[in-house]
């Protein structure tokens, strides 16, 4: 697997310590006070569009698998994730699915040989990936070959431009953009609705606070 380094060091500071930590920093603390948007509404949208033949991209601790409210307890999972240390967590808190798992950088080309899925989710993974939004985006071409006919991928991405972001917010924002974490200081709505508006038949985007929440339906 060929990675770049920008690629590496945004994924690679989600060690076994800071995934501890996740749950309480990012989707309790950060969500609520400093991004402005609570994680229950990020999981109200994964009831919403979640199916029973799932994939979950980007899976940090498992949380909102674990949390969600499938259509059937009878579902097939699959997890993707660049970082070894969030597949081993996720796939433990959801074991009673029997989860898939897809060590892969998303940046490149999937296999082919993979069954569709009806429903794919991507949550917080855009800005932590390199270059504009417009570029890094080209990850849901490519985990739309692995999307049905009449699928649904969906997902949240912390924006930069055009959102409202308190003091803190802008601070933090930073800090993570120094530091690799975060590589959205030109990511904006516009480049998100440009590219779903190119790709797909049906598309929605909501921002609530710092963050867009998004769904598409396949064209195909």
């Amino acid at each position: 697997m060929r990675i770049s380094k920008e690629v590496w060091k945004g994924q690679a500071a989600y060690s076994k310590t800071l995934l501890w930590l996740y749950d309480f920093w990012v989707l309790f603390l950060s969500n609520r006070f400093i991004w402005r948007c609570p994680t229950p509404i990020i999981l109200q949208q994964f009831d919403e569009n979640v199916s029973v033949n799932h994939l979950d991209v980007g899976v940090g601790t498992g949380y909102f698998m674990d949390k969600c409210h499938f259509p059937s307890p009878h579902i097939r999972l699959a997890l993707m994730d660049l970082n070894q240390n969030c597949l081993n967590i996720s796939a433990k808190r959801v074991a009673r699915y029997k989860p898939i798992l897809f060590h892969t950088n998303v940046l490149g080309e999937m296999t082919n040989d993979i069954e569709p899925f009806d429903s794919i989710s991507v949550n917080y993974l855009f800005h932590c990936l390199p270059g504009r939004l417009s570029e890094k985006l080209i990850a849901i071409d490519y985990l739309n070959k692995l999307l049905s006919d009449h699928g649904t991928i969906f997902g949240s991405t912390i924006l930069h431009e055009g959102v409202y972001k308190s003091a803190i917010a802008k601070r933090l924002m930073t800090f993570y953009n120094k530091k690799g974490i975060f590589s959205n200081t030109l990511d904006s709505q516009k480049d998100l609705e440009n590219f779903l508006q190119s790709r797909f038949s049906e598309y929605s985007i909501e921002i609530r606070g710092c963050v867009a929440l998004f769904s598409a339906k396949n064209k195909r």
